[in-house]
């Protein structure tokens, strides 16, 4: 039987390396800030947007939410990106998406200050991703995944890990960042032959695929660790994982729960880009 490992006390953790870190900025007259860019009030944003304020605001993170209207243009949206860009206390930028159709992520990718994008929006982020440049920023999902690997011990360096999806949201910059971390790396998609064959031999499983309680302890090795980063409803209207957590944890040496896992750290990585970024435009 394994252990449900949480998200909360790898949250905790950071945070409390961060509020000194802020205190210190502080002493020096310099007061990191984040500006979240929101069109409209989507749920899912609207209740990620509470964590991300509240998370920073206990480390001492000064916040602020540019809330745009839903019907908002092109030219409208890119004008106010560039005035948050431009804004010399803004540090970090996280702009919500998917967006409404009118605009397009393709071209406002390219507008964002590539310095200031700490959920990597924008290409030159995603090609520091592939390169192993620290100065980047990954985005925060895939980046809670390794800090929850770090934080319980779990050896990679070496490994089998098996990631199972490929968007760019998780699958493919968790893989990279496996990678970075020395182990050796498969990728699962809806097209892969036998993928239980494939995931079953991973010591390291990361499961973000989109289908409640898909991943069932066929697809997992005696011993794996399993990081589950769905977030779905089930048919009771409970929100659950990608991974059939009660089945899996039958096999698996540490797996970790949805709710209260990888969601419970993202903001905490956020948080500590927003930091980052600080230093890095004040040459610190």
């Amino acid at each position: 039987m394994g252990q449900l490992i949480k998200g909360k006390p790898v949250a905790d953790a950071i945070s409390a390396a961060l509020t000194k870190e802020v205190e210190e900025l502080k002493v020096k007259g310099i007061v990191p800030k984040l500006t979240i860019v929101r069109v409209g009030a989507n749920g899912s944003d609207l209740a990620y947007e509470r964590g991300a304020l509240k998370r920073c605001q206990s480390i001492g993170i000064a916040t602020e939410v540019k809330e745009l209207p839903e019907d908002i243009s092109q030219d409208k949206f890119i004008e106010e990106l560039k005035k948050v860009n431009d804004d010399k206390s803004t540090h970090g930028i996280l702009v919500f998406r998917p967006f409404p159709k009118q605009l397009s992520e393709s071209v406002i990718k390219y507008v964002i200050a590539p310095e200031k994008d700490v959920d990597c929006f924008s290409p030159v982020n995603v090609a520091k991703v592939m390169e192993n440049d620290q100065t980047g920023f990954a985005p925060c999902t895939p980046s809670a995944v390794i800090e929850i690997l770090k934080h319980y011990n779990v050896p990679m360096k070496g490994k089998k890990a098996v990631v199972i999806g490929r968007s760019m949201v998780v699958g493919k910059p968790v893989s990279m960042l496996l990678l970075n971390e020395h182990a050796t790396v498969t990728i699962c998609h809806s097209r892969t032959e036998n993928m239980p064959a494939v995931c079953s031999e991973a010591d390291v499983l990361i499961v973000g695929i989109g289908k409640a309680k898909m991943i069932d302890s066929a697809y997992v090795k005696e011993g794996a660790a399993v990081i589950d980063v769905g977030i779905n409803v089930d048919e009771q209207g409970n929100l659950c994982g990608d991974a059939d957590t009660d089945d899996c944890v039958n096999k698996a040496s540490v797996i970790t729960p949805v709710p209260g896992g990888v969601g419970a750290v993202t903001t905490s990585i956020l948080a500590k880009h927003v930091v980052k970024a600080c230093k890095q435009q004040n040459n610190l």
